[in-house]
C-alpha cells in the first residue's frame, strides 16, 4: 500500500493517503475570524489527499483559547468561504474540524463569565488553557472550575452543533471532524471516571457514556451524510487531566461498532498517547497503541481509519503495510512544508520548523513563508 496512491474515504474520492492533521494555529483576525492569509495557508498545503482544518468553535460557549477560529457568526462564515474557495482551487479536500472544549477553558472566555461547561463539576486540574491572566498578559493560565451541564440544557447543545455542521456545509467543506479526543468535552462524558452523572448521558453504562456524541453524529449525518463525517478519538489518552478510566476500552469498541453501523467516512486516532498536561510543556515518550487494540479496531469498524502521531515517511509506509491503517496523517511536518506530499514522493528535505513559530502572532512570519522546495 503505498502513501501515494488513490484512496476512497466515504463519499469523497482522495488523491493520496496523505492526511494534513488538525493543528490549532492561533491566525485568526478580530471576531475569531478567518482571513485570507489562512486562506493562502490552507491552500499551499492542498496537496494532501485530506486536509482537516484546526479546531473551531461551535459557539462562544465552546471557546477553551483565544485567537481559535469560529463557525458561527456571518462575518466567520464568510472568512471560512475564502478558506474552501482556496483549497478546492488547488484541487484539495477539506474537512472541518468541530469541537466545543468543555472544561478546557476559563471563565474569561465564556458568555458572561460563566463557568465553563462539562458533563462534570470536576476542575481540570494541572493542565492550562491559552487567555489574557489578570494583567491582561496572553498566556496560559489555568482551567477554571466548571459546572455540570444539565440533562436539559444538552438539547440545545446538540442544536449548536447541529447549526455547525450546516454552517461548515454552506460555506463548501467537504465535510467534518467531530472532535472527541484529548479531553475536550466529548471525552469528558465518555470517560467513565470522570463522567458520575446520574441521567441518561452519566457514566453507569456504555450507552449513556457513548450517548452525547452519537447523538451529536446522528445531527452531523442528517446534515452531511455519513460519507462525509469522521471522529477522532484518543483511546487511553490522559491528556487534559483526563483521569485514568477502566472503561475506556469497553467503551472504545461499542463506540466502533455504532459508528460502523452509522456508516461514518472514518475515525480519526491519536496513535501516539499523548502526555497528561499540555502540548505547550509537553515531553513525548512516543508511546503508540497496543498491536493488538489496533487490529482489533480494524476488525470492528468498517469505515477508514486514519492514524497520527509523529509520523515521518518510513513509520507512515511501515503502518500503512500493517493493512490496520487507511490514511496516516501529520501535523509538524506540514507547518514548514507545504509541499510535504511532493518531498515525500521526491525523497527531499524534510524542513523542521522552530516551535516557536507555531502560535505566534507574527503576521506571515512561521505561517506563510515556508517556500516550497526548489531543485
Amino acid at each position: 500500500m503505498s502513501l501515494f496512491e488513490s484512496n476512497k474515504l466515504g463519499d469523497h474520492q482522495l488523491a493520496n493517503r496523505v492526511v494534513m492533521a488538525p493543528m490549532t494555529r492561533t491566525r485568526t483576525s478580530a471576531g475569531d475570524v478567518p482571513n485570507a492569509m489562512i486562506a493562502k495557508y490552507y491552500g499551499q498545503r492542498a496537496s494532501a489527499g485530506l486536509m482537516i482544518s484546526e479546531a473551531t468553535d461551535i459557539a462562544p460557549h465552546g471557546k477553551g483559547y483565544l485567537w481559535t477560529p469560529g463557525i458561527f457568526s456571518d462575518a466567520q462564515l464568510a472568512g471560512w468561504k475564502l478558506v474552501t474557495d482556496e483549497v478546492h482551487r488547488n484541487n484539495g479536500k477539506i474537512f472541518m474540524q468541530i469541537w466545543h472544549v468543555g472544561r478546557m477553558s476559563h471563565t474569561s472566555m465564556m458568555p458572561g463569565g460563566q463557568a465553563p461547561w462539562s458533563a462534570t463539576d470536576v476542575q481540570a486540574v494541572g493542565s492550562n488553557v491559552f487567555a489574557h491572566d489578570a494583567e491582561g498578559k496572553l498566556t496560559y493560565i489555568p482551567a477554571s472550575k466548571p459546572r455540570q451541564l444539565r440533562t436539559d440544557e444538552i438539547p440545545a447543545l446538540i442544536n449548536d452543533f447541529k447549526t455547525a455542521f450546516g454552517n461548515a456545509r454552506k460555506v463548501g467543506f467537504d465535510g467534518v471532524e467531530i472532535h472527541s479526543a484529548n479531553g475536550y468535552l466529548f471525552e469528558q462524558f465518555l470517560n467513565g471516571t470522570l463522567n458520575t452523572r446520574n441521567d441518561q448521558y452519566g457514566g453507569q453504562t456504555l450507552e449513556n457514556r457513548t450517548r452525547f456524541l452519537l447523538e451529536v453524529v446522528d445531527a452531523a449525518i442528517a446534515e452531511l451524510g455519513a460519507g462525509s463525517v469522521g471522529v477522532r478519538l484518543s483511546p487511553f489518552g490522559n491528556y487534559n487531566s483526563m483521569p485514568e478510566d477502566p472503561l475506556g476500552e469497553d467503551t472504545f469498541f461499542y463506540l466502533c461498532e455504532e459508528l460502523s453501523r452509522r456508516g461514518i467516512a472514518y475515525i480519526h486516532l491519536l496513535y501516539e498517547l499523548l502526555p497528561k498536561g499540555n502540548m505547550q510543556d509537553a515531553v513525548f515518550d512516543h508511546q503508540h497503541l497496543p498491536d493488538e487494540f489496533l487490529k482489533k479496531t480494524r476488525e470492528c469498524f468498517t469505515g477508514s481509519i486514519i492514524w497520527c502521531g509523529s509520523f515521518n515517511k518510513e513509520s507512515a509506509l511501515a503502518a500503512l503495510a500493517t493493512g490496520w491503517v487507511d490514511l496516516i496523517a501529520f501535523g509538524r511536518p506540514f507547518i514548514g512544508n507545504p509541499d510535504l506530499v511532493a518531498r515525500f514522493k521526491n525523497d527531499w528535505p524534510i524542513v523542521v520548523a522552530d516551535r516557536s513559530a507555531y502560535y505566534t502572532r507574527n503576521g506571515e512570519k512561521g505561517f506563510v513563508d515556508f517556500p516550497n522546495f526548489s531543485n
